[in-house]
C-alpha cells in the first residue's frame, strides 16, 4: 500500500513499450506501477503503445526502475521519454520478441512429433519438453504480474492450463496450445501496429532536413533545429518544414496532407503555411513561426495520440467489465473441475481438462480490445482527413447529436462580403462605370465592403482612376474628386440627405436589403448614380453541407450576432432556421434552452473566439473557420479543412465508428458464448479454446482496421457510408 506523499510538483514521463499489444496489457502495466511509491497516475495505451507516469518529483522511483518492472512484465522500452515512437520504422514480425518465440515454439512442435514418431518409446517426453520450453517467457512475465499483486492475466491462465494439461497427461496438446497462444499474440501485435502507422505516417509528413538561409547563404540544417524568426527556402516539389509566413514569392500550395483537402490553394506573401504541405509551382522565402516540437503535424500527432489514449464511456465500461469478468471465470473454471466429479460420474481428469480449456477461451483480451481498437482507427481516419476529434468520449458523442446550431459569419459564409449587384439608374453611366468610379473613391479604404468594390473591380478588367481629395463623411460615407466630378458613396439610411428617391428607386433599395445585402450608393452633387450591392455569400459547399446533415436526421440552426435582416435573408436562402442580433451570451443560453427542452445532444459549429460560451454549453463543439490554432485547441473536435460538408462527415464516421465497435462487441462475446458452451459439454478441446479465442481478437481488430480506409460523400451520406460502408 502506498504511504503519503508530500504535495510536490508532478512530473510526466513518457516511455514507448513495445509488445502492449491489448486491454489486458494495459491493465497489467498501470497495476503494477501504481503501486510504486511516489506515482500519482499511470495511463497506458495499446493504440499508441505508451505508457505515461505522472510522478513526484522527490521519492519517485527511477526510470531505471520503471523499466526493469515492464521488462519483467515482458514488455521492452524502445524509445526515449517525449519521443514520437510512432514515427519509427518497425522491426519485421520475426526480429520481434512474439515473432521469435513463433518460431522456438513452432519448431519445438515439430521436433516433437518427429522424435514420437522415430522413437515412440519416448512417449510425452519431447512434448513435455517443447512445452515447458516454450512456456518460460510466459511463465516469467505471469511472475512479473504475480509478484505486482495481480495475478489474473492471460499469461497465468496460459500457465496453470500447460501446466494442468502436462499433469492429466496431455503433453501434445499442451505443446499445441503453447504453440497457437504464441501465434495468437503475434497476430495480435501485428494488427494492433497497424493502427500504430497511421500516426506513423503524420509524423513523416515533415522533412528532416530544411534549407537555412543565413546571412545570404544557404545551408541545410536538421528541420527539428528550427527556431521562430529564422527563415527557409522552400523550392518547387519540397514539402514544407515548419508552421511558417510567405516572405518572398507566389505558389499553389497542396494543403491535403494537413486538412485533407484536394485542390491545392494559391498562397502569396503574408500568407500562413503549415508543415508537411507541398509547394507545388515557386521558390518561397518563408519565415519560421514555430518550432519542431510545436508545427501543426506536431500538434496534430499529439492531439490524435491523446485522443486515442482517451476512453470513450463505452469503452470504460467495457473495462470494468472485464474487471470483475476475470475473477468470476476462474471461479467458473474452479466449479468446472470439482463440481462434476463430486455429483456425476465424470472422470476428475476429464473436468479438470474442461476446466483447464475453460480458462482459454473465456480471456477477455478480443471483447477488451474490441472497443478502443475501433475507436482508435476512427480517430486516426478523421485526423487523416482533417477532421480532429479529441477523444474517444466525444467521438461516442457526436453520433448521438440531433440538432447543431451554426455561426454564420465564417462558418456557413465565406466570412468576407462580395459585390452581388451594380446597377446604373441614368443613361449616362452603364454598370461598369459605375463600378469604376465607386472602386476609385474606395481604393485608399480598409473597410470590407470597400475591399469588396475595389477587389470586384480589378475582377472585372478595370483601370482605377485617380481620385483626389479623399475624405470620410463621419458614418455617412465616403467622398472624393474623380476625374473632376464630385462624388460620394453613401449608405442608404443617409441617402435622403442629399437625394429625393423615386418610389422604384425606394423599392428597389428595400428589396435588396431584406435580401440581406449592404449598400453603397454612388452619388453625384443631388443625382443617385447608381448602387452596388454586396453580401457575406454562403460557402460553395453549405448547401451540400446542410443537406448532408439533414439526411443524417440532425437539424440545423443559425445562431448570428449579424443584424436580424441579413441573418433572416441567409437562413432563407440556406433553408435554415436562423436567429440574428445575438450576443456570446444569448447564444449560450439558446443552446441550454435546447437542451432543457430534451431536443436531443446539441453540437455548436464557431469559430472558437466569440462563440466559446457556446461552444462550452454545448455537448460537441466543434472548431471552424477560426484557424489552425483555434481548430486545434479550442473546441471537441475541429475541421481543419473549414467546409461545412465536414460536420456531416464528423457526425458519420461517429456512426460508423460506433457499428463498428457494436460489431465487435458481438463478435467477441457471441464467439466467447459458443465456445464456452462446447468446452463446458467437453465437445471443444484446449487447442480450439486458444484458436477461438485468439482468432476472435484478431478478428475484432481487423474490423476495426476497416475504419482506416473510411470514405464520405455528402450525397450518399444516409444511404452509403452512414451504414456502416468503408472501402479500403
Amino acid at each position: 500500500m502506498k504511504t503519503s506523499t508530500p504535495t510536490t510538483a508532478l512530473t510526466t514521463l513518457t516511455l514507448r513499450v513495445e509488445g502492449m499489444d491489448c486491454g489486458g496489457c494495459e491493465r497489467k502495466v498501470v497495476s503494477a506501477l501504481e503501486r510504486l511509491e511516489g506515482i500519482e497516475e499511470v495511463t497506458a495505451s495499446s493504440v499508441t503503445g505508451s505508457v505515461k507516469i505522472h510522478h513526484h518529483d522527490h521519492g519517485a522511483p527511477s526510470r531505471k526502475t520503471i523499466e526493469g518492472i515492464l521488462n519483467e512484465l515482458g514488455y521492452q522500452v524502445t524509445s526515449p521519454d517525449g519521443q514520437t515512437g510512432a514515427s519509427g520504422s518497425s522491426s519485421p514480425w520475426w526480429q520481434t520478441a512474439k515473432g521469435r518465440l513463433v518460431i522456438i515454439t513452432g519448431n519445438l512442435l515439430i521436433v516433437a512429433f518427429a522424435l514420437r514418431l522415430a522413437w515412440p518409446a519416448l512417449g510425452n517426453v519431447p512434448f513435455i519438453l517443447a512445452t515447458l520450453v516454450g512456456l518460460m517467457p510466459i511463465a516469467q512475465s505471469a511472475w512479473g504480474a504475480l509478484k505486482m499483486r495481480n495475478p489474473f492475466t492471460i499469461e497465468m491462465l496460459m500457465c496453470i492450463a500447460a501446466l494442468g494439461a502436462l499433469a492429466i497427461d496431455a503433453a501434445a496438446e499442451a505443446a499445441m496450445v503453447v504453440f497457437l497462444f504464441a501465434v495468437g499474440e503475434l497476430l495480435e501485435g501485428v494488427a494492433a501496429s497497424r493502427a500504430r502507422r497511421s500516426i506513423s505516417a503524420l509524423a513523416n509528413l515533415t522533412p528532416s532536413t530544411a534549407r537555412l538561409m543565413d546571412n545570404g547563404h544557404l545551408r541545410d540544417v536538421s528541420a527539428e533545429s528550427l527556431k521562430p524568426g529564422q527563415r527557409v527556402l522552400v523550392r518547387p516539389g519540397d514539402r514544407v518544414p515548419c508552421d511558417g509566413r510567405i516572405l518572398v514569392g507566389t505558389s499553389d500550395i497542396d494543403e491535403s496532407p494537413v486538412n485533407g483537402e484536394s485542390i491545392p490553394r494559391s498562397r502569396a506573401p503574408g500568407d500562413d503555411i503549415f508543415a508537411g504541405t507541398v509547394n507545388l509551382d515557386a521558390a518561397l522565402e518563408v519565415e519560421v513561426t514555430r518550432g519542431a516540437d510545436d508545427n501543426t503535424i506536431a500538434r496534430v500527432i499529439r492531439l490524435v495520440e491523446e485522443a486515442q489514449a482517451a476512453k470513450a464511456p463505452i469503452a470504460r465500461f467495457i473495462d470494468r467489465f472485464a474487471y470483475y469478468y476475470m475473477p468470476a471465470v476462474v471461479l467458473l473454471a474452479l466449479l468446472m473441475a470439482i463440481v462434476p466429479p463430486l455429483v456425476s460420474t465424470m472422470a476428475w481428469s476429464e473436468s479438470i481438462y474442461r476446466a483447464l480449456a475453460l480458462l482459454l477461451i473465456a480471456c477477455p483480451c478480443a471483447l477488451v480490445i474490441s472497443t478502443p481498437a475501433a475507436i482508435a482507427a476512427g480517430l486516426s481516419a478523421g485526423a487523416r482527413r482533417g477532421l480532429l476529434i479529441k477523444g474517444g468520449a466525444v467521438l461516442e458523442q457526436l453520433g448521438k447529436l440531433r440538432l447543431v446550431a451554426l455561426d454564420k459569419t465564417g462558418t456557413l459564409t465565406a466570412g468576407t462580403p462580395r459585390v452581388t449587384d451594380v446597377e446604373s439608374w441614368i443613361a449616362e453611366e452603364d454598370d461598369n462605370s459605375v463600378l469604376r468610379l465607386a472602386a476609385a473613391i474606395e481604393r485608399d479604404s480598409s473597410h470590407p465592403i470597400a475591399t469588396a468594390i475595389v477587389e470586384h473591380a480589378r475582377q472585372s478588367g478595370l483601370n482605377l482612376p485617380t481620385v483626389t481629395g479623399s475624405r470620410a463623411l463621419a458614418g455617412r460615407g465616403v467622398s472624393g474628386q474623380v476625374e473632376g466630378r464630385e462624388l460620394s458613396l453613401m449608405t442608404p439610411r443617409h441617402l435622403h440627405e442629399k437625394v429625393i428617391l423615386e418610389v422604384s428607386l425606394s423599392a428597389r433599395i428595400i428589396a435588396l436589403e431584406e435580401a440581406g445585402k449592404s449598400l453603397a450608393l454612388l452619388v453625384e452633387g443631388e443625382r443617385l448614380l447608381g448602387l452596388i450591392a454586396v453580401r457575406d455569400e454562403p460557402r460553395e459547399d453549405a448547401l451540400e453541407g446542410l443537406a448532408a446533415l439533414s439526411r443524417l436526421g440532425v437539424q440545423a440552426v443559425m445562431l448570428s450576432g449579424d443584424n436580424a435582416r441579413t441573418v433572416a435573408a441567409t437562413g432563407g436562402r440556406l433553408g435554415i432556421e436562423a436567429y440574428g442580433e445575438l450576443m456570446p451570451e444569448d447564444k449560450a443560453a439558446y443552446v441550454r434552452d435546447w437542451q432543457a427542452a430534451g431536443r436531443g445532444p446539441i453540437g455548436k459549429v464557431g469559430d472558437g473566439i466569440n462563440d466559446a460560451p457556446a461552444l462550452a454549453a454545448a455537448d460537441v463543439g466543434i472548431a471552424m473557420g477560426g484557424g489552425t490554432d483555434v481548430a486545434l485547441e479550442t473546441a471537441d473536435a475541429a475541421l481543419l479543412k473549414n467546409r461545412v460538408t465536414g460536420i456531416a462527415e464528423l457526425i458519420d464516421l461517429s456512426r460508423a465508428t460506433l457499428r463498428n465497435v457494436k460489431t465487435n462487441v458481438v463478435l467477441a462475446l457471441g464467439l466467447k458464448a459458443i465456445f464456452l458452451v462446447t468446452t463446458a459439454l467437453g465437445i471443444t478441446g484446449m487447442w480450439i479454446a486458444v484458436m477461438a479465442d485468439t482468432g476472435a481478437t484478431v478478428l475484432v481488430t481487423l474490423n476495426a482496421m476497416r475504419l482506416l480506409g473510411y470514405r464520405f460523400s455528402p450525397s450518399t451520406a444516409l444511404t452509403g457510408l452512414s451504414q456502416g460502408k468503408t472501402t479500403s
